[in-house]
């Protein structure tokens, strides 16, 4: 018999309240413990130790009977979930962003705070910001919706005309109907001669556009097909760095590796070809780069890319055989002067065929932004060029499996790229509130840098685009060590006081992904112009006050 365990254990279960108590609330002696002692400690923490791992081991192992029913606890735990799922990271909608949602029901019960409302200035959902809807393309949502409304002459007549059109290519002349996988042929239709006007008379292929669920859906889809492979020829993805945090989370749910490319912040976050060089040698030690990601205009960064750098990009993803895929989502929401989107698609073509003919290329956009800002309704579509007919087939048969996108929002798709004209009723109106909303935003991106400028120790670079200023501050190294201590990164902890003290939601840089080092947050030019210059006071005292509380 093993006395000596055994004498362990009745030490453990005599006197273990008593040490644990002694080690709680007494400091340490300061004269050597005696030999006797320190056997006797070392027997009890063995066999606290043993017993720990004999518990769990029972626990993992044991069937308890309820009602008679035995069962082995969970099937599905963190320990055995899919552990791509564990790594997602989406700092649009993190932790933050839960906080202020936490606050916004303790006012309403009526906790006591320094603000009287949550102002969520973290994400870009413009109607949720105080954005009125473009009155044509409701109105042919709501005929499209309850086609009784139809024979009601208060609707204009192009609305109408509309609305029978896309429900005359609707199962059972009906929204509520699937579609085709790939989207109603008629819209993919109106989406080709709407890319072919865009682009000066480049010829678009409706059979190479894909309408999806926002523009996210098809960057992931696409992201699907292009990864595979393992260890050092598991595919690597270049994204921009600050990056929009699809990306990141999309990568890691598919296990691909991420390889990050730095815009200049100095240079107005500018694409630099050198910069993608560097990125794509280091990452194949260790990888197999396959795709080049682009967003532009930018986000978060608001930079929008020009015509030359572009053909750079262009240039750089023939010579290294890389797949392009071109984010253009904010294509209409270009404010500064001497800036000018131009879609990837035309360039590369404009290149001449040495390039058409051969770069892979995926392009994207959305109905979620620009001047119409409908989120909800969770429309897009991408365009593929140059893709293998074969992998083609996978594709259509991939995003077959999630039967079609919301019909709804292919029905609003259509309204975008096949806007009232000039010879039609709804055409004046139209203009005129598209022509507004692009004002005001370009306004308040003006008014963003400009305040933000005032603020010693706050550094915004001008927001050519978009609808987000990514401005760049300087944190005391006091306020950087609270951090630390809180388990928190700073610029986090920085906009956590922001939120507990003014009520303002932005979104920390660190959740983009910024140079090591520096501190950013991102924050939309959305909210109405009153209301955005009282967000950028109230931003600009409490750095002042912050800045001051840690110096």
């Amino acid at each position: 018999m093993n006395t000596e365990g055994l004498n362990c254990q009745l030490e453990l279960e005599g006197a273990a309240g008593e040490v644990n108590t002694r080690a709680e609330l007494t400091p340490a002696p300061r004269s050597p413990i005696p030999a006797e002692q320190l056997k006797s400690a070392q027997c009890v923490a063995s066999a606290a130790k043993q017993r720990d791992i004999t518990t769990t081991a029972t626990k993992k192992m044991s069937q308890q009977a309820v009602n008679g029913v035995s069962h082995r606890g969970k099937v599905l735990t963190l320990d055995n979930m899919n552990p791509n799922v564990r790594r997602v990271e989406y700092a649009v909608r993190g932790p933050i962003v839960q906080r202020a949602m936490q606050i916004e029901k303790e006012l309403k019960e009526g906790v006591k705070k320094p603000f009287t409302e949550v102002i969520k200035a973290n994400i870009g959902d413009a109607h949720a910001m105080g954005q009125k809807p473009i009155t044509f393309l409701r109105q042919v949502l709501a005929l499209c919706s309850y086609p009784e409304l139809l024979e009601d002459n208060k609707f204009p007549e192009d609305a109408r005309k509309r609305a029978r059109r896309i429900l005359e290519a609707c199962g059972g002349h009906s929204i509520g109907a699937y579609s085709a996988s790939q989207g109603i042929e008629c819209i993919r239709q109106d989406v080709a001669r709407y890319i072919e006007r865009r682009d000066g008379g480049i010829p678009s292929n409706p059979d190479n556009i894909y309408l999806s669920t926002g523009a996210s859906d098809a960057i992931v889809t696409m992201l699907k097909l292009l990864v595979c492979g393992e260890g050092r020829d598991r595919t690597g993805v270049m994204i921009s760095i600050p990056q929009y945090p699809l990306y990141s989370a999309a990568l890691a749910d598919l296990g691909a590796v991420q390889i990050s490319y730095y815009l200049d912040e100095d240079k107005c976050w500018s694409l630099d070809v050198t910069e993608l060089r560097r990125a794509l040698n280091a990452a194949r030690q260790h990888c197999n780069p396959r795709v080049l990601c682009i967003i532009n205009p930018g986000n978060p960064t608001g930079q929008v890319q020009s015509r030359q750098c572009i053909e750079d990009v262009i240039r750089f993803a023939k010579e290294e055989h890389l797949f392009l895929m071109a984010d253009e989502v904010y294509q209409d929401n270009v404010y500064a002067e001497g800036c000018k989107f131009h879609s990837f698609k035309k360039v590369l073509f404009e290149m001449g065929p040495e390039y058409s003919s051969t770069v892979e290329m995926a392009s994207f956009h959305s109905t979620s932004k620009c001047y119409m800002g409908e989120c909800g309704f969770r429309g897009g579509y991408m365009e593929v060029i140059n893709m293998d007919p074969e992998v083609k087939a996978q594709l259509t048969k991939l995003v077959s499996v999630r039967l079609c996108p919301p019909v709804p929002g292919q029905a609003l798709l259509d309204l975008v790229v096949n806007p009232p004209q000039p010879d039609e009723p709804s055409y004046t109106t139209f203009i005129k509130e598209r022509t507004a909303v692009l004002a005001a935003l370009a306004e308040k991106a003006r008014l963003t840098e400009q305040i933000f400028n005032t603020v010693p120790g706050i550094t915004c670079n001008p927001v050519q685009g978009a609808m987000y200023t990514f401005p760049r501050i300087t944190l005391p190294q006091k306020a950087i060590d609270k951090a630390k201590e809180e388990g928190q990164v700073p610029d986090m902890f920085y906009c956590m006081r922001l939120l507990e003290e003014e009520g303002i939601c932005l979104v920390p840089g660190s959740g983009f992904g910024q140079k090591e080092g520096t501190f950013h947050f991102r924050m939309t030019i959305l909210p109405p112009t009153e209301k955005l210059k009282v967000v950028l006071q109230k931003i600009r005292e409490f750095h002042l006050r912050f800045t001051q509380e840690f110096s």
